[in-house]
C-alpha cells in the first residue's frame, strides 16, 4: 500500500483509487512562454516518480497535464516581438516536451491546451453565474465571489479575513492586478476577462473577452477525469491562490469533491531564494549541458532530496550527483553479469531489498532512502552481479536514471603529459594532500581534460 502526503487534510494517507487499479493524476502543467527553469522541472521529476511509484504498485495511469497558452506573460511577450500568440507558446511547448525527455519524465496520457478549451471553460462560467457564485462586474469581466463558498481556505489554511493582509504582503490572489478590474470585493477571483484591445479575445455570453487563469485547469481536469479524481499535484507555490480557487470554482459548480488527493513538492532555491523568472536567479538545462553535465544527475541531485523538503542548488551538489551517478553508471559497465550459482541461497537478500525498496517509495516516495539502498545493493556480499544488476534495473523503473542503458564510455586518446599529472594528482590525493591534488586537476581541466573519481579509481575524460 502506497502513502502520500495530503495538503488538504496535512497526513499521509494511504492511496486507493476511485476506480479500481486506475489513478487519476491532473499535473499543472507548463505556461509556454519561456523556457522551464530547474525549480519547474523539480515539479515535473517529482511527479513522474509519483507516477512511476503508483505504476509499480500495479495501478494503471490517467494523467493530464495542460499547457497554458494564453495568459498576461504569452500576450506581453507576443505584443514585444509582434507576433501571433501561438508563434510565442508552439516553440517553446515543444522545448517543454524535449526538456521532459531529457530528464527520463514519463508523458502524460494528454496535454490539453487551454485554447482548445475555451468553451468548457465557458460551459463551468455559466453554471456558477447560474448558481449566484459569479457575477459580472463593471468592467463586463466575470468574477468567483468568495463570500458565497463556506470552505474558501481549507486547503491552504487562509481564511476569507486574511486574503487582504496577504495581498499586502506582496502575495497576489490572482494574476492580475487587484485593482486592473472592477469587482465587487477585492477577495474576488477573475473567472472571465473581459476584452482588450489588441489582446486575443472569444466570444462569450457576456461579450467577447478570455479566461482567467483558475478556471482552465478546472475546466480541462473535469472534462478528462471526471467532477472528482484522485490526486492532484504542482508544486507549492500553487497552493494558494491558483489550487484554493480551483477547489472553490470546482466543487461549488459540481457540488462534489474536486480532487481527492493534494500532493505539492517544494521549492528549489538559489542561494536560500526560490529560484523564480521574476527574481532573475534562473537556470534552464541549457546551463547544465553548457557546462558539461549529464543531465540525468540532475535527476539524481533532485532524489537526493525528499520532495517535501527546500532543495538548495549549487554546481557542487550538482557536480557530486553527477559522480554518484556515473559510479553507479560504472558498476554496470565493470560488474559481472552472472547470475547465481545457487538461487536459492540468495533468495532471501533478493526478497529483502525488494521489499525495503517498496516499503521506502510507498512511505511518501522516500527517493533518498532508496538511492541509499541501491549502494548497500552494491555493497552486498550475498548477491552476484548478476542479481545485483536485475536489482537495480528494476529499481530504476521508478527512479529513472537510465542504468539500463549505461554504455561504456569510448576509449580517448589521452597525451603522456595529461597522464603524468593525473598520476601526480592520484599520488597527492593517496598523501592527502588535497590542495596540491585540487590544483593539478584544476591544471588538467585548463588542458582539455577532466578527472572523474569512480569507485574503480581515477578516470581521464576529454572536456566537452
Amino acid at each position: 500500500m502506497i502513502k502520500l502526503f495530503n495538503t488538504l487534510s496535512g497526513e499521509k494517507e494511504t492511496f486507493k483509487p476511485l476506480k479500481s487499479k486506475t489513478a487519476q493524476i491532473y499535473a499543472c502543467g507548463p505556461t509556454v512562454y519561456n523556457y522551464a527553469h530547474l525549480g519547474n522541472l523539480r515539479t515535473y521529476v517529482f511527479e513522474d516518480v509519483l507516477r512511476r511509484a503508483l505504476e509499480i504498485n500495479g495501478y494503471k495511469i490517467k494523467q493530464i497535464t495542460n499547457i497554458t497558452d494564453v495568459e498576461d506573460k504569452i500576450i506581453k511577450k507576443a505584443q514585444q516581438e509582434k507576433k501571433e500568440i501561438s508563434q510565442i507558446t508552439r516553440p517553446y511547448e515543444k522545448i517543454f516536451f524535449e526538456d521532459l525527455k531529457k530528464l527520463n519524465i514519463e508523458k502524460a496520457e494528454r496535454y490539453p491546451r487551454a485554447t482548445e478549451h475555451i468553451k468548457e471553460m465557458i460551459s463551468l462560467i455559466s453554471v456558477l453565474v447560474k448558481k449566484g457564485f459569479a457575477y459580472q462586474g463593471e468592467d463586463k469581466s466575470i468574477y468567483f465571489k468568495i463570500s458565497k463558498f463556506k470552505n474558501y481556505g481549507k486547503l491552504s489554511g487562509l481564511k476569507k479575513r486574511q486574503i487582504p493582509a496577504c495581498r499586502q504582503a506582496g502575495k497576489s490572489v490572482s494574476r492580475i492586478d487587484s485593482d486592473e478590474y472592477k469587482k465587487d470585493n477585492a477577495q474576488d477571483f477573475v473567472l472571465w476577462k473581459s476584452a482588450k484591445s489588441n489582446e486575443p479575445s472569444w466570444s462569450s455570453p457576456w461579450g467577447a473577452g478570455r479566461p482567467g487563469w483558475h478556471i482552465e485547469c478546472s475546466a480541462m481536469s473535469m472534462k478528462y477525469l471526471g467532477k472528482t479524481f484522485d490526486i492532484h499535484a504542482g508544486g507549492v507555490d500553487l497552493i494558494f491562490p491558483h489550487h484554493e480557487n480551483e477547489i472553490a470554482q470546482s466543487e461549488a459548480a459540481t457540488g462534489k469533491k474536486f480532487s481527492r488527493f493534494w500532493i505539492h513538492g517544494e521549492h528549489l532555491l538559489v542561494d536560500g531564494e526560490k529560484m523564480s523568472k521574476s527574481l532573475g536567479n534562473i537556470f534552464t538545462l541549457r546551463d547544465l549541458e553548457k557546462r558539461g553535465f549529464n543531465l540525468l544527475a540532475f535527476r539524481y541531485l533532485l532524489l537526493g532530496t525528499h520532495y517535501r523538503k527546500k532543495l538548495n542548488f549549487t554546481w557542487q551538489s550538482l557536480k557530486a550527483a553527477q559522480n554518484a551517478l556515473n559510479n553507479l553508471y560504472e558498476f554496470f559497465r565493470t560488474s559481472d553479469k552472472s547470475a547465481s550459482i545457487n538461487q536459492n541461497q540468495h533468495k532471501s537478500a533478493l526478497i529483502k531489498y525488494e521489499k525495503i525498496f517498496l516499503t521506502a517509495i510507498n512511505d511518501d516516495l522516500n527517493t533518498p532512502k532508496t538511492l541509499s539502498i541501491m549502494w548497500k545493493i552494491i555493497k552486498e556480499k550475498n548477491l552476484s552481479g548478476g542479481e545485483k544488476r536485475r536489482l537495480l534495473i528494476s529499481f530504476d523503473k521508478v527512479l529513472g536514471l537510465g542504468l539500463k542503458d549505461a554504455k561504456p564510455e569510448k576509449t580517448v586518446e589521452v597525451p603522456q603529459k595529461i597522464k603524468d599529472l593525473a598520476q601526480k594528482r592520484e599520488l597527492l590525493r593517496n598523501n592527502k594532500q588535497f590542495i596540491q591534488s585540487d590544483a593539478l586537476r584544476k591544471q588538467i581541466e585548463k588542458l582539455g581534460y577532466l578527472i572523474e573519481d569512480t569507485i574503480s579509481g581515477s578516470k581521464i575524460l576529454k572536456k566537452p
